[in-house]
């Protein structure tokens, strides 16, 4: 399995990214080949961080591409800062 983790900081309103995350976001992710979960986090002070989680390295990628294009068209005015994008293979799970 593969991972990307994806860090906003300076989130203007998270409620209402929550709320676009959820409603058109999610069904993207669930569309990439591979897909196993999507997570979308408040970790409070303007943060938020998203995990996508993927059987193989091409959807992790996938999620990568589309996650800035859904951003870029949806999301830029309450995530005004690029993300620290972190990916790679999971080597431990629970």
């Amino acid at each position: 399995m593969y991972a990307a983790v994806r860090r906003y900081e300076g989130v203007t309103d998270p409620a209402e990214a929550g709320r676009l995350v959820d409603e058109g976001f999610v069904p993207i992710m669930r569309q990439v080949p591979g897909f196993v979960a999507y997570y979308w986090v408040d970790a409070g002070q303007g943060v938020m961080v998203s995990t996508s989680v993927f059987r193989d390295r091409a959807g992790a990628d996938e999620s990568i591409v589309r996650a800035a294009d859904f951003v870029r068209e949806n999301l830029a005015s309450l995530l005004p800062n690029p993300p620290q994008v972190t990916a790679g293979e999971v080597v431990a799970s629970g």
